[in-house]
């Protein structure tokens, strides 16, 4: 068969100003003007891709907070490992963040901030002797509060908060450990066991761990049944913290929580699949909204926060 180059006069055309555009001058950013406003500066962002999930997501939290909803911020070690503390304790403070959710690795390094002011040793060079993740202090003083609390059916969050406000380390206040215990908000811990260096300490009890932890999977869970119309936060945590939501949230949804419509968002460097899944898409698809912020911790997070901020003083 010949094919014939096909005649264009055929064609029908439409006016452009009939078309329905996705990109539109009004949506576009503004100039930066030296001395702006952070308030200033969220109006200048374009209303397109990113730019507006992140202002979206900081309307959520700024939301969530106006009308007593949760806002829990599941949190990896990474963010206190870029200097965040401060940010998380004055989001907290100021009654935004209502619950937090650290894996095994968060608790100790901010212990560890809480004891000395530093964490987060060269494990490249600790690693050649066998010298790494054998601290005393901090295997010692975190088995020592977990097997206590675990006697006491306390969670693993909880009981690390007593110990760090009974023992007045001189770096408490950068703590958010201590913070959650200090101003009530629930802080639940989330172990994989021989994932953390205090699972290498001589004090460490399997049984003591296992029952901190699963008490504040419950309690988890518990926090997961007020999610409507709240926030759930991901930073930091590619497998633990985004499984565990998910089953938290069944478990909600089984005993008859009816948790359809809530704003979930993932903050990393890059984008998982499990965070991707069961924070963002899956748990959304009942209604809500699911948003996936993309970049360093240390920059977003605080720009965030910012916008959290301004948007509540609106």
């Amino acid at each position: 068969m010949k094919a014939e180059p096909i005649d264009l006069k055929r064609v029908t055309t439409s006016s452009i100003k009939t078309r329905k555009n996705k990109v539109k001058i009004q949506d576009f950013a503004l100039p930066y003007r030296t001395g702006m406003s952070v308030k200033e500066f969220m109006g200048s962002l374009p209303k397109f891709l990113k730019a507006d999930e992140l202002l979206a997501s900081a309307a959520a939290i700024a939301a969530a907070k106006k009308n007593n909803k949760q806002v829990i911020l599941a949190m990896g070690d990474s963010v206190i490992k870029v200097g965040l503390a401060p940010l998380v304790i004055q989001l907290m403070e100021k009654k935004i963040i209502t619950a937090l959710a650290m894996q095994g690795a968060g608790v100790i390094h901010d212990t560890e901030i809480a004891l000395i002011g530093e964490t987060s040793e060269d494990v490249a060079v600790t690693i050649k002797d066998g010298s790494f993740g054998m601290a005393e202090e901090t295997g010692s003083l975190l088995n020592d509060a977990i097997i206590a609390g675990a006697a006491h059916n306390m969670g693993l969050g909880e009981a690390a908060g007593k110990m760090l406000a009974d023992s007045a380390p001189p770096h408490k206040d950068m703590s958010i450990t201590y913070n959650a215990y200090k101003l009530g908000i629930p802080l639940t811990v989330h172990v994989a066991y021989g994932t953390d260096i205090i699972h290498m300490h001589p004090k460490a009890d399997g049984a003591a761990i296992g029952k901190a932890t699963e008490i504040d999977f419950r309690k988890f869970a518990s926090i997961v049944t007020m999610l409507e119309n709240g926030v759930i936060i991901n930073i930091g945590s590619a497998v633990i913290l985004p499984e565990v939501f998910l089953k938290a949230l069944s478990i909600a949804r089984n005993i008859g929580y009816d948790i359809k419509d809530f704003t979930a968002i993932n903050m990393d460097m890059i984008q998982h699949y499990r965070p991707l899944e069961n924070v963002v898409k899956r748990p959304t698809k009942t209604g809500g909204h699911g948003y996936a912020i993309t970049g360093h911790h240390e920059i977003m997070f605080p720009l965030l926060t910012a916008l959290v901020l301004e948007a509540l003083e609106a």
